[in-house]
């Protein structure tokens, strides 16, 4: 069994002249020709592999024919080390070599229901790229299609493979490349590829994933964990966002992948150097402020504006409503082509490839070390409490501003909880985090529609006929808003002043 440590990223195919034409790549010497590699992935009729995230493939290259088996890992940020048993294949599968026990029985038992699932063909130019002594990467780029009952789907790829050296060092090559090119690191194999084709799978908008952490996990340690977590998230909405799959509810969940990051940065900035903090911090709020507009105008067409319009109070010439309808779409699909435009600028890959570099460097002192993760947690979780409790007396006036900080003190309250919830009693942890949701979500609504009547009254300008349309919108949902906020602060008290989970 051989460990592959690669570094997975996509590329669009307009990009691979520049990318030839790198210096890095340019300078780094051939090895060996070109070539097409022609490979059948297989399993049992009900996907039994699948389930076990085992993959089993042949490859013909040339007159070779070989016979792989791989394991799946956990990837972030495009980086994966997973196990590899490759050997030559003569027409019959021969398991013999897996020396893993729970695979090899899982493969003698399904041996002989084996068939073809789905295909890659691609060609394939490899490099060799050696700065210093003990540091050898392979640059693979591969070109071609993956291949599955009538469905294909395009190749464009740069495979990193460590021949020597430590997994840092693909990151900063990956990092110096894409200062200039627009490479995405990639979480999904090949295979896995295959396998949504075969399937045929819609891309659907990833959330952000639960992790479970452990009491003997440094404070370091869990941060890295729950980071990753985020990066997943960020980097597949962004990854479905340029294949083409625009909804909003991928540039959603993509916004929620870096809101979470900051909160958690702040979380343990304690524990962190403070010029990785105050540097991450900075460059993720720039570039969640690329999409906010997007998000926002999605929320003012889906929540306020739709209901309005499917009551028929739209219709009508003499009403100001479609003009400031026609106004407010025509914003929303700018916001949408400028957040596209972001999402597919080189500087989305980059951004994911420094923070994963940044992560793997982050130093541990021994002090730190030495922290108690249920401790950490439980003084982390009380600062924020206490800090909702402060934006909570600041919002008896119910003045707008001021019931948006607390909001956002309550969002981050219920991030610290998801992020150190598997430490804590799981049915109290559950309570409380459904008691902040149902506030979060009253608190939501009555931002919206104050961020609603600004932009409203903003298009609408000085025209007479745009300010009554405006204004009727948001009368529409007066009597809700009212509701909402005269009770909202009876939601949030108990929460802020009742028992905790910790």
């Amino acid at each position: 069994m051989s460990q592959e440590i690669e570094l997975k990223l996509s590329l669009p195919s307009r990009s691979l002249p520049a990318l030839r034409r790198h210096p890095l790549v340019a300078g780094a010497p051939r090895e060996g020709k070109t070539c097409t590699l022609d490979n059948t992935y297989y399993d049992t009729p009900e996907l039994a592999l699948k389930a076990r995230k085992v993959a089993v493939r042949t490859r013909h290259q040339g007159r070779q024919w070989l016979q792989t088996v791989k394991c799946a890992a956990v990837s972030t940020g495009g980086l994966s080390q997973r196990p590899e048993w490759e050997q030559p294949y003569t027409d019959r599968f021969d398991f013999s070599a897996i020396d893993v026990p729970d695979v090899a029985k899982l493969l003698s038992r399904h041996k002989d229901e084996l068939v073809p699932v789905f295909t890659t063909r691609f060609r394939r130019e490899t490099r060799r790229y050696s700065p210093r002594e003990g540091v050898c990467i392979l640059l693979m780029i591969d070109t071609g299609s993956v291949e599955a009952v009538s469905r294909s789907a395009p190749i464009c790829e740069l495979e990193l493979e460590l021949v020597e050296g430590k997994p840092l060092d693909l990151l900063e090559l990956a990092c110096e490349l894409a200062r200039t090119l627009p490479l995405m690191p990639g979480d999904v194999s090949k295979a896995q590829r295959g396998y949504q084709l075969f399937l045929d799978l819609p891309a659907r908008p990833t959330k952000a994933e639960a992790i479970e952490l452990s009491p003997d996990d440094t404070v370091i340690e869990a941060f890295r964990q729950h980071a990753f977590a985020c990066i997943r998230q960020w980097q597949a909405n962004a990854s479905a966002i340029n294949e083409g799959h625009d909804g909003p509810e991928f540039i959603h969940q993509l916004r929620v992948s870096l809101r979470r990051l900051r909160s958690l940065i702040k979380l343990f900035a304690p524990a962190l150097p403070t010029e990785f903090v105050i540097e991450w911090n900075d460059r993720l709020r720039e570039n969640a402020n690329r999409f906010g507009d997007t998000r926002d105008l999605d929320v003012l067409h889906a929540e306020l504006l739709t209901p309005v319009v499917a009551e028929g109070l739209a219709d009508g010439a003499e009403s100001g409503l479609p003009p400031l309808l026609k106004l407010i779409e025509t914003a929303r699909q700018q916001a949408r082509k400028d957040a596209l435009h972001n999402i597919t600028h080189s500087a989305q890959g980059r951004l994911v490839l420094e923070l994963n570099a940044a992560l793997q460097g982050l130093p541990v002192s021994n002090l730190i070390a030495a922290v108690d993760l249920r401790t950490f947690a439980r003084l982390q979780l009380d600062r924020l409490r206490k800090r909702a409790r402060r934006r909570y007396e600041a919002s008896v006036t119910l003045v707008p501003t001021q019931l948006h900080t607390l909001r956002i003190a309550m969002k981050q309250l219920r991030y610290g909880l998801e992020f150190f919830g598997s430490l804590l009693p799981a049915r109290a942890v559950e309570r409380y985090l459904t008691g902040i949701t149902e506030a979060q979500g009253t608190l939501g609504f009555l931002n919206d529609v104050d961020v609603a009547r600004g932009r409203l009254n903003a298009w609408a300008g000085k025209r007479s006929d745009l300010l009554a349309a405006a204004s009727f919108i948001i009368g529409w949902h007066g009597p809700r808003y009212a509701r909402l906020r005269r009770r909202v602060l009876q939601e949030v008290e108990p929460l802020l002043w009742g028992k905790t989970p910790w």
